[in-house]
């Protein structure tokens, strides 16, 4: 009987496309759901305060319980996805992140809610690394990874804005609740995904190092812990100074015992290949200057402007529809010009818009105000975000994948926590020492908050300037 071959060849090569997809689908979901509800809680604090009645101090633990359990939790995340294998931490972070959604929809008590989003913070730090760690395992090289890491990137940076929309939506429209139950649907789906398209047995092997990820997650979590205490205390209290002492102790034992182990939490070799290490350090100021200016812009909005919640979350649309075309721009110029091109004019055009932003006054116009800096802020923050979490994981051997994705994934969190707290601080400082009317003084520290993100992302401008070339030359013909 004939056999064609070529068609075994086909249905091969199709199948393999079919599961490549899948991987993007779960990947792709994981990126905006970590985003997501990072954001999506803000606006509806005010409501869930009356409706579980929270004091005015606790409020603010269920925006940092997320927090620090992401934040806390993240390089453990990246580094279970090269000893257990993506696929079963991927999956596994779905599956918390989707049930315990569901499970916070209906907390009664604000002790209950905040323990769901914490639990949320647990599935964010598995989610977060193996998604990155998916895409770069499923497309290793190429115009395809090129478009995959696109995808997700417009995905990650689409959740953050699409949270703030939503937000004041939902609230507004329906019920804080759904803000709850928002991604729940959306993580059992990529859940499903991911269990089709990655391999089932994907398990690199080795010890996980516990005495790392003790201190790892000990020095992050108290770390965050002193940022958050800011929002009461100031910088230079005790409890703030006896945090970053204790912050420097603990990761100062981290490197010691990373150094001492044969299978680290962190290889330091890996990190500090030049693409990876500036990666990570660009990412970490970008995300610094990009939630503060989302964090600023939206309260300007409502409280310089005098825009609701629904109407400050559309005005938000804007930027979503720059951060697509950035996006789709630097996939398509990344295989031809590399990575250093499109971080140097996306950090400088992010770094404008924020310029911009901070020239805001009291009444003034949406267009000049906020739609100009909106669409030059964020083309150059999609520019400039795809290339980062494509070569931030590019050089890693295979065995550290996951520990890439997780340092990647943690510079982000860490340097957006830490820079909003520090920008809070300069806009209340401003604002307090203020001598004119209130509405003046708290826009006028708005606008020197903006100011700083926009040097921060100056400072990834001048990073970039340094980035090793990412494509190669053209060979001459003999």
């Amino acid at each position: 009987m004939y056999t064609n071959p070529g068609a075994a060849v086909t249905t091969a090569g199709s199948t393999t496309a079919q599961r490549s997809g899948l991987v993007l689908v779960a990947a792709a979901a994981a990126q905006f759901l970590v985003a997501f509800d990072m954001s999506v809680i803000n606006v509806a604090l005010p409501d869930i305060q009356r409706s579980l009645h929270f004091t005015d101090a606790d409020l603010s633990w269920v925006v940092n319980a997320y927090a620090l359990a992401f934040g806390g939790l993240l390089l453990l995340g990246g580094r279970l996805c090269d000893v257990a294998g993506t696929r079963r931490v991927l999956v596994t972070g779905l599956i918390v992140f989707g049930v315990v959604s569901v499970a916070g929809t209906f907390a009664p008590t604000a002790g209950l809610l905040v323990t769901a989003r914490a639990l949320q913070g647990v599935g964010a730090a598995m989610i977060a690394p193996a998604g990155l760690a998916a895409l770069s395992q499923a497309f290793p090289d190429g115009a395809a990874r090129a478009k995959a890491f696109g995808i997700g990137a417009m995905c990650s940076a689409l959740g953050g804005a699409i949270g703030v929309v939503l937000s004041g939506v939902l609230t507004q429209g329906l019920n804080w609740r759904w803000i709850m139950f928002a991604g729940a649907p959306v993580a059992l789906a990529a859940a499903v995904a991911a269990v089709r398209g990655l391999p089932a047995h994907q398990a690199g092997g080795g010890r996980l190092d516990l005495p790392g990820a003790l201190f790892a997650t000990g020095g992050l979590v108290v770390l965050v812990c002193a940022v958050i205490a800011t929002d009461t205390r100031g910088w230079g209290s005790p409890a703030v100074l006896g945090g970053g002492a204790l912050t420097v102790v603990l990761l100062a034992a981290f490197v010691v015992v990373e150094k001492r182990t044969p299978d680290p939490l962190v290889r330091f070799s890996t990190l500090l290949r030049p693409r990876i290490g500036l990666a990570n350090a660009i990412m970490c100021v970008v995300c610094a200057g990009q939630f503060g200016g989302f964090y600023f812009v939206s309260l300007y909005m409502q409280r310089g402007l005098g825009y609701s919640p629904s109407t400050t979350g559309l005005a938000f649309l804007p930027f979503c529809a720059g951060l697509v075309v950035g996006i789709v721009g630097s996939s398509k110029l990344l295989p031809r010009f590399g990575a250093r091109p499109l971080l140097v004019v996306g950090t400088a055009l992010a770094a404008l818009g924020m310029a911009v932003f901070s020239t805001m006054s009291v009444g003034g116009g949406f267009v000049w105000t906020v739609l100009v800096p909106s669409l030059v802020a964020s083309v150059g923050i999609g520019l400039s975000f795809m290339p980062l979490s494509n070569v931030a994981t590019a050089d890693a051997p295979p065995g550290d994948v996951g520990m890439a994705s997780g340092l990647l994934s943690a510079s982000r969190q860490i340097g957006g926590s830490v820079g909003l707290a520090a920008l809070v601080s300069i806009a209340a400082t401003v604002t307090a020492n203020s001598h004119a009317p209130a509405d003046l003084a708290l826009v006028s520290g708005y606008s020197r908050a903006l100011m700083v993100c926009a040097l921060l992302l100056l400072a990834g401008t001048v990073l970039s300037l340094f980035f090793p070339s990412t494509v190669q030359p053209t060979p001459r013909p003999a």
